[in-house]
């Protein structure tokens, strides 16, 4: 027990899943995590969603190797250097081109925060504005500027004097809100006596992931796009944790046929989990100044080498065709626990490998997650009272072991609601 206890001595309070799952970790392969006693874990959290390909991928784990081998250059700033050539000669013609999108890559610090924080910094200085819209349950990220964006009160605590010029929104279904909360915003920050003030952008998550798994229609997000459009503001998606295959296809937004000025990529860009972060910014609001905004590990050469592998798998039709399947089959196993536990169970939730369950009592939802780690299932609780258990298992996990875990699962939800007699299967 000397790995806990001196992690536990020497590690600042701040830490968080260690908590729920002690374990101390040594390897990993695939969907498969083991602990130093041996015991086997099936990850159904994928490193909340920068594990999309899963832990150690032989192509991405062999090509790292030979750059390694190769004494391949690793922190490189924004020097031109063959690795990030290739990447993103990668991603224009396998993620980009094929997408008819025309954007330019700025590589950021390496968290999706980082990210979010280059987005709202470029949007207020091409526009001379400061007003940012954001909407409910969002979650940006913990620095300054993507917590003032956060809807979280928790992950805001004790920092909302310094938060300011954010325009809060109903996100899509809050409390009913519809496209008429859309067309009223509209009309007030269009009006000079509106009190609103112009704005430079509104970013937004198209699949809510720690606000509790919430979809944005295609139609809300094409009225959206509109939105921004009419009042010159631009529109960022924050795609750090719903993209990259994550809801079917490489962005969250595809579905909906819109095309964003500004894409936060961050997460499984790297598709092994090395730090790595993209803006994609639409040419004509490229204005920056050379240097204006910059960071050290920009330049993380390594993971760009690990990238431009992850994105050759979504060149590979059977890959993609993989995704639907997987997809489809936990549509299925959501719909019949959700028919399984009306009482419990108050609707599934998400888009594509991004789903789970939406528990009417949130202990009730937290006894069901405690007993699935107990079952090896590595996986966590999300939403505002994290009522919803999350189901992020990598893309591409091996069907049988995909179908075993969520069998644990139902076990363990079967054990914090036994199933009323009577009641059928959706």
């Amino acid at each position: 027990m000397n790995g806990p206890v001196i992690l536990d001595d020497l590690e600042s309070q701040v830490r968080y899943y260690c908590r729920q799952t002690p374990n101390v970790f040594a390897t990993a392969c695939g969907a498969r995590v083991w602990d130093t006693e041996g015991n086997e874990f099936t990850d159904f959290l994928s490193g909340c969603g920068s594990l999309n390909l899963g832990h150690n991928h032989p192509a991405i784990k062999a090509a790292v190797i030979r750059y390694l081998e190769a004494d391949g250059i690793g922190n490189a700033l924004d020097f031109h250097t063959a690795a990030k050539s290739r990447f993103m000669r990668r991603f224009r013609d396998c993620i980009l081109a094929p997408r008819g999108l025309p954007h330019l890559l700025q590589f950021t610090g390496p968290t999706g925060a980082n990210c979010v924080e280059a987005a709202i910094k470029l949007a207020r200085k091409h526009t001379g504005r400061r007003s940012v819209v954001a909407f409910t349950n969002a979650f940006h990220g913990m620095s300054m500027g993507a917590l003032a964006l956060t809807g979280s009160r928790k992950a805001r605590r004790g920092l909302e004097a310094s938060l300011d010029g954010v325009v809060r929104l109903p996100f899509e279904g809050y409390r009913g809100a519809s496209m008429e909360e859309l067309d009223r915003f509209a009309e007030m920050a269009s009006d000079p006596s509106g009190g609103i003030d112009p704005v430079a952008a509104i970013i937004v998550e198209t699949v809510q992931g720690e606000g509790g798994l919430n979809v944005a229609s295609e139609p809300w997000l094409r009225k959206l796009r509109k939105v921004a459009s009419e009042l010159e503001a631009l529109l960022i998606i924050d795609d750090i944790q719903a993209g990259c295959g994550r809801t079917g296809r490489f962005f969250s937004f595809e579905r909906s046929g819109i095309v964003p000025d500004l894409v936060c990529l961050s997460k499984s860009i790297s598709g092994a989990g090395l730090p790595m972060a993209m803006l994609l910014v639409a040419p004509q609001y490229d204005s920056w100044l050379p240097g204006e905004h910059n960071g050290t590990f920009r330049g993380n050469s390594l993971a760009f080498v690990a990238a431009a592998e992850a994105v050759d798998q979504f060149c590979d039709e059977s890959f993609v065709a993989g995704i639907s399947i997987r997809s489809a089959m936990l549509e299925r196993w959501l719909r019949e626990m959700a028919g399984r536990h009306p009482d419990e169970i108050a609707r599934a939730k998400g888009l594509g490998m991004m789903a789970g369950l939406e528990f009417r009592d949130p202990a009730r939802a937290q006894t069901a997650t405690e007993n699935a780690r107990a079952r090896g299932l590595l996986l966590e609780a999300c939403g505002p009272d994290d009522k919803v258990i999350k189901i992020f298992a990598p893309l591409n996990i091996e069907l049988d072991l995909f179908a075993d875990g969520l069998d644990r699962l139902r076990e363990a939800i079967e054990m914090a609601c036994p199933a009323k007699v009577g009641v059928k299967a959706a």
